[in-house]
Order: C-alpha cells, then sequence, then structure tokens
C-alpha cells in the first residue's frame, strides 16, 4: 500500500503550488483553474525553489514562446527555456503571464511575459540550485474547474 505524501505548502503560495516528498530532488505540484495559470504557478514554484521569490523585483520584461508536441513536452520546455535563462543571462523572474496559448492535433503553443531581474547574491538568499528539469513523474491533470501539474526539478 501507497504511504501518503509528505506535503509542504507554503502558507503564502496556498492553492498555487505545493512541494511534495522525494528523497533526492524538488517535486512540485502547481494548480490552476485554467492551464495558462498552474503553467504560471509551475515557473513561480520553480523560482521559488531556487531563492525567495518576494524578493525579486520585476523590472525587466522578457516575451517567451514554447511549443512541443504535447502537453508533458510543454511543460518540460517551459520550465527549461526559463531555468536557460537564469544559467546563461543571470536572471530570476517572480512574475508569469501566459497571454497566447493554441492547441492543435500537432501541437502545443505559447507566448508568455515574464517579469523579473538579474541575480544578486546580496538581494537573492541561494536555496538550492535547479540543474534540470525532468520528465520523471511528470503529470498533467486536466479537470473541468482546475488543472493539476507535476513535475520533478532535479538539485
Amino acid at each position: 500500500m501507497k504511504q501518503p505524501e509528505k506535503v509542504v505548502k507554503p502558507e503564502k503560495f496556498a492553492g498555487r503550488f505545493e512541494f511534495l516528498e522525494h528523497t533526492a530532488d524538488v517535486y512540485v505540484r502547481a494548480f490552476g483553474t485554467s492551464m495558462e495559470q498552474a503553467y504560471e504557478n509551475a515557473a513561480l514554484a520553480m523560482f521559488e525553489t531556487m531563492t525567495n521569490s518576494d524578493k525579486i523585483a520585476q523590472t525587466t520584461e522578457e516575451t517567451i514562446e514554447v511549443e512541443a508536441e504535447d502537453q508533458y513536452a510543454l511543460l518540460y520546455n517551459w520550465l527549461e527555456a526559463l531555468l536557460v535563462k537564469f544559467e546563461t543571462d543571470g536572471m530570476l523572474y517572480s512574475r508569469f503571464q501566459i497571454v497566447d496559448w493554441k492547441e492543435t492535433a500537432e501541437k502545443f503553443k505559447f507566448t508568455a511575459k515574464v517579469w523579473g531581474e538579474k541575480f544578486d547574491p546580496k538581494k537573492h538568499p541561494q536555496k538550492v540550485g535547479v540543474k534540470a528539469v525532468t520528465y520523471h513523474l511528470m503529470v498533467v491533470i486536466r479537470e473541468p474547474e482546475r488543472v493539476v501539474l507535476e513535475f520533478i526539478l532535479d538539485i
């Protein structure tokens, strides 16, 4: 019989995301009333894993386009695109808005606006480093009134 999951719910993010128990990595469950909102909350959870997202000023606005053949690859590509921006440009983000969601039989695609600032070790306390996004245990659940996304961040 499966043991119940131990869940850590950061109070300030109640209803947006929670951290599930995992032995070696960060296991995230993000929520939304739409796919767009769930993807936005998944991104916030990733940056909250790295630092205190409340300390990330929203001084720089960028546009990111993501596409994939299915919802799993889309979630992976979204988080990976943000992680690459952190690794290559030193950017941290704390606000996300998906503005153009498109689904066809062949692909999923969206455009997102993201707001943040460059990493500053004096301002942004480091929690854990995220090395990669993984497909392991990834779940995308679309219900009539909510969406649940689960994914693991390799730390």
